[in-house]
């Protein structure tokens, strides 16, 4: 008799383990951690992103010719750099694509071998790079970008640089929460 009970007892800790942690292979998650589609609509990651990207692009007025090129580089991590993150890559993907949305001529620099690319970093531009790249692209603007963790936020510079002459044609400063989402963009737990 205690074995049966013994055994029931772990057949349904089993079974609520299974149903909590996606043993049985179905997409079950935990209501503890799943997100909605109605959550993931309502995130502002993506909107702030391109709030950032049209204050650029309102900062810079007729200094830009939506007819020449605008390459974008990853974000880089203040403290380091030549290092970045899938939150450096995801933002200068959203930068990038809210100015093509905007009508500009953007080039996309995964497809191109004469940038500094970094395996899992992304696109950085090294300063020395910015004018050589541009030249090759006929690029009249290089956005770069750098990021600043703390405890409850991550700090986000934006530049539009004119590469001739290193000129800075426009620039925003935003922050963005330090929600879980974010956490795991930028490789912490």
């Amino acid at each position: 008799m205690k074995r049966l009970a013994l055994a029931i007892g772990c057949g349904l800790l089993l079974s609520a383990c299974a149903t909590s942690l996606n043993l049985g292979g179905s997409n079950t998650v935990s209501s503890s951690t799943a997100m909605s589609w109605k959550d993931a609509e309502s995130n502002e990651f993506i909107p702030t992103n391109q709030k950032a990207a049209n204050a650029l692009i309102t900062g810079a007025g007729s200094a830009l010719d939506k007819n020449r090129p605008i390459i974008v580089a990853t974000l880089a991590n203040i403290n380091a750099l030549e290092e970045s993150s899938p939150f450096g890559r995801i933002v200068a993907e959203q930068v990038s694509g809210q100015f093509t949305r905007s009508g500009y001529a953007m080039v996309e620099m995964k497809f191109r071998d004469r940038v500094f690319i970094k395996q899992n970093v992304g696109e950085l531009l090294l300063t020395r790079e910015i004018k050589d790249v541009a030249q090759t692209h006929n690029a009249q603007a290089v956005i770069v970008g750098t990021y600043a963790e703390s405890e409850k936020m991550v700090f986000v510079n934006l530049k539009l640089i004119r590469p001739g002459d290193n000129i800075v044609l426009s620039t925003y400063d935003y922050a963005v929460p330090m929600d879980r989402t974010v956490k795991s963009l930028l490789g912490r737990r």
